[in-house]
């Protein structure tokens, strides 16, 4: 027998546990190059736009905010819980030079977009003085 303490939700809920207390989760992520941007797509939906903080930290886009808990009547037995609630993080590394003043983000039908223009540029012509 252990000494060590269970935790009472994760014994009671099994895998729901960590969802019931509210710790973290992460939404999932797409991100996509077109000609001219990179593009982040996070899956939010029920997320409230003031609830979202959107950063860009050196080549780290960090998305952040909470999704409230539903609203509804007194559950008196869970029997399925797949969508998280509560605080969330997630960041992605852009590996690609991007213009950091012109990144643009908004939401629509569950989704929030991150575009970042690629940084225009990299080699050029130098002509040659004689």
């Amino acid at each position: 027998m252990s000494d060590t303490k269970q935790d009472p939700f994760a014994e009671l809920f099994a895998e729901f546990g960590d969802r019931l207390r509210g710790d973290s989760w992460q939404p999932d992520v797409d991100v996509f190059e077109t000609e001219s941007d990179i593009v982040v797509r996070a899956e939010i939906a029920g997320v409230r736009s003031q609830d979202l903080n959107v950063k860009v930290d050196g080549q780290v886009l960090r998305i952040g905010g909470i999704r409230p808990a539903p609203e509804g009547p007194d559950v008196k037995r869970l029997h399925q819980m797949e969508i998280a609630s509560g605080p969330f993080e997630r960041r992605v590394r852009i590996p690609i030079a991007f213009e950091r003043e012109r990144v643009s983000a908004h939401v629509a039908d569950g989704f929030l977009t991150v575009t970042l223009p690629k940084r225009q540029g990299g080699p050029s012509q130098v002509p040659v003085k004689t």
